[in-house]
């Protein structure tokens, strides 16, 4: 989700080359572990751990704007973090996103 208003504090997470459609990447920012897609040309971060089974969603498989995580298959959307298939039944928590450079920020909540 891209914004320019700031209820945190802005943070480099990756560059923009390290994020491909359907291969997200992986950063961590303060307490945060977060994962960076790309969507139709718009950058989105959602945390990178399953709310089921603490898995990394990264290693999972990204198909549009859903990911699946690797070890239940759950299926969030990567746009707003909703749970779209069980066992998952918490949705993931989003950040705000924007391209500054050649790097991907995220805002990180105060």
């Amino acid at each position: 989700m891209t914004d320019d208003r700031a209820d945190g504090t802005w943070q480099a997470a990756v560059a923009v080359t390290d994020v491909k459609v359907d291969e997200p990447a992986a950063c961590s920012l303060g307490p945060h572990e977060i994962a960076i897609y790309l969507v139709d040309g718009s950058y989105y971060a959602t945390s990178n751990i399953c709310t089921h089974a603490s898995a990394l969603l990264t290693d999972g498989f990204m198909d549009g704007c859903e990911i699946e995580c690797p070890l239940h298959n759950a299926r969030f959307d990567v746009r707003t973090g909703k749970v779209l298939t069980s066992p998952a039944e918490v949705d993931l928590e989003i950040f705000r996103t924007r391209v500054v450079g050649d790097h991907v920020e995220v805002l990180i909540p105060e």
